[in-house]
């Protein structure tokens, strides 16, 4: 047991019970407690660490896969990427899945960005990098993953965001950080 006094915001969890324990996530609803006293039920969803990368070519575009997502039913622009398998070097799968998505083989992997996109429920840890240009391999890209590919001026990153064709956590936080790094003269 911690020795280390609670915090008057934090909360208490009396425990968790699994739901669904599948390859890719772990259903649980843990019984929690507010300071407050109140208790409540909560879903909690584990997932794998994923990875994905904003390859760049010297023009300043970044490497797209059009895709559909049944569970919004809708097509989007997305960054490639996808699960890190267990034990697997999260720069090594990020490489590995732009290659199997797209392609097209990256040129460089810089870590860039670690986030959380869902924390009040979700635990998945996700990590962008960076890819300074890339060789295409004569491979087509993969028919499950996307429809086509596309090379999107850095400049109309924002503009795809802000009209909706742009929705991933992922894609959004990882063209987010790349154009932040430019406008701070970081890229």
């Amino acid at each position: 047991m911690s020795t280390e006094a609670r915090r008057a915001s934090e909360w208490t969890i009396h425990g968790e019970r699994v739901v669904d324990d599948t390859r890719r996530a772990v259903l649980s609803i843990a019984n929690v407690e507010l300071p407050n006293s109140v208790r409540f039920e909560q879903y909690v969803l584990r997932v794998p660490p994923a990875a994905m990368v904003v390859v760049l070519d010297d023009d300043d575009r970044v490497l797209m896969m059009w895709r559909h997502r049944f569970v919004i039913g809708r097509w989007v622009w997305e960054l490639p990427g996808g699960y890190l398998d267990p034990d697997e070097d999260p720069a090594a799968c990020a490489a590995r899945e732009v290659e199997e998505e797209t392609g097209w083989r990256p040129r460089t992997m810089e870590p860039i960005l670690g986030f959380q996109p869902m924390v009040g429920t979700i635990d998945q840890q996700n990590l962008v990098f960076l890819s300074r240009g890339a060789d295409s391999t004569g491979a087509a890209p993969d028919v499950n993953e996307t429809e086509r590919l596309g090379w999107i001026p850095l400049t109309e990153v924002e503009q795809h965001i802000q009209t909706g064709e742009i929705v991933g956590a992922g894609s959004v936080a990882g063209l987010l950080a790349v154009l932040l790094a430019k406008a701070n003269g970081r890229l």
